[in-house]
């Protein structure tokens, strides 16, 4: 396609995207009496307007029915999650059964290292990207501690080439590959938060699995985002948070996967509670621990119904759209927006610099050489919702649900004014 950086352009693309009514299943804040454009789907996705009538049956059901909710309510607390599964399996590539909906993301990765770390004398190291999200360098560090590990000597870095922006996937592989019979567990972020990378997902979890280490994903941007076959791929694990692409609400619950050929077994090591055990006999309150053959083996507690509600609302959308649809539109309106990004160059004394490589989801992030906080204020005060990095990145992701292409146009014009006005 032949992209225009004009109005009308941009609003002859609206009128063909398919995807465009779900815009008014959203709501948008304000800024000057007009409703903002939102790049920051990667860090808090917007609030679907149907989400209220989920939160409200429930503050509804707990009003009228209290403890008999768990029962007797139009969606009984007690298998709530369970409605979650099907839709997620869809999201992510994965059975029903792999998936469970539980806490929050680094609590369910410290909850999923105790069954998929498992260091020995001689394989005990774990590989990870460079500068990860700080979360899972720190979860990383304690779980390498708690084992009696020194950091230092146990977690190996994948770092990018000097004078690049992104990892290569021979290098990934090839420091699988040298770590070899030393390694114990590849865990990495299947999409990068700084860069927008997409990993080789597929590449490398055969590469890690070739070695003989297990390999798991923290897809906090990768769910809701990209497409996902954790299942065929043949991941150990993975987990995510919620409240991003999917749309949840602030610090709402995360999914996880365990791949099924770890199901069922009664050996393998977890940390367990109450409501991972069978629903048939979990109210004998037997004293032996009976795992659902499920990733819901894994879950601890009754789940959080107020968190997990907004969640549910959400994917409602997902499964009626669908990932294929989904992705189609992320693909055109993020090369539009990377097209915007150009023709603005042209015409200002700035230079701006993607460093997102074209494996991508929904996020470019931009380096504007020249410019300073200052544009991002500026972009803030006049209605762009977007996120600034140090020392001059701004990460722009426009999510499909809710993004248009004249967004992207009058982005690219409000930018131009900050950068000419200052």
């Amino acid at each position: 396609m032949t992209f225009e950086n004009t109005l009308e352009f941009a609003k002859k693309l609206d009128a063909s995207d398919a995807l465009a009514s779900y815009r008014n299943e959203f709501h948008y804040p304000q800024v000057n009496g007009k409703d903002v454009i939102y790049f920051t789907g990667n860090s808090l996705g917007l609030q679907p307007k149907r989400t209220q009538k989920f939160v409200d049956d429930v503050m509804k059901d707990w009003r009228e029915l209290a403890v008999e909710g768990h029962f007797y309510a139009d969606k009984p607390w007690w298998d709530y999650h369970e409605r979650l599964a099907e839709g997620l399996g869809k999201v992510v590539g994965a059975m029903p059964k792999e998936i469970s909906v539980m806490n929050t993301l680094t609590v369910n990765l410290h909850l999923l290292m105790i069954s998929f770390y498992r260091p020995t004398e001689k394989r005990f190291k774990i590989i990870c990207e460079e500068k990860a999200f700080p979360s899972d360098q720190y979860m990383l560090q304690s779980q390498v501690r708690f084992h009696g590990l020194d950091p230092k000597d146990t977690i190996v870095e994948v770092k990018k080439r000097e004078g690049e922006h992104a990892w290569r996937t021979e290098d990934i592989i090839q420091k699988i590959n040298e770590v070899g019979d030393e390694l114990a567990l590849v865990l990495m972020g299947g999409v990068n938060y700084y860069n927008g990378q997409v990993l080789d997902m597929e590449a490398i979890t055969k590469a890690g699995k070739g070695v003989g280490a297990f390999v798991g994903w923290d897809l906090a941007h990768g769910v809701g985002n990209i497409k996902l076959n954790l299942h065929d791929w043949g991941a150990d694990f993975a987990a995510w948070c919620s409240y991003k692409y999917m749309n949840s609400g602030p610090g709402n619950a995360s999914g996880i996967f365990v791949h099924e050929k770890h199901l069922g077994k009664e050996d393998i090591p977890r940390f367990e509670g109450w409501w991972g055990t069978k629903k048939e006999t979990r109210f004998l309150m037997k004293p032996e621990f009976d795992p659902i053959e499920s990733a819901d083996a894994w879950q601890l507690s009754n789940p959080p119904i107020l968190s997990i509600a907004p969640y549910l609302a959400s994917l409602e959308i997902f499964d009626e759209v669908g990932m294929d649809a989904l992705i189609e539109k992320q693909k055109t309106i993020v090369a539009y927006l990377e097209f915007v990004l150009h023709e603005i160059d042209k015409e200002v004394d700035s230079t701006f610099e993607i460093i997102t490589p074209k494996a991508r989801g929904c996020q470019l992030s931009v380096f504007l050489h020249g410019e300073g906080k200052a544009i991002f204020d500026y972009l803030m005060a006049n209605g762009v919702i977007t996120d600034w990095r140090e020392p001059n990145v701004i990460r722009l992701a426009p999510a499909p649900l809710y993004c248009s292409y004249e967004d992207m146009y009058r982005f690219g014009q409000i930018l131009k004014e900050g950068i000419q006005g200052k």
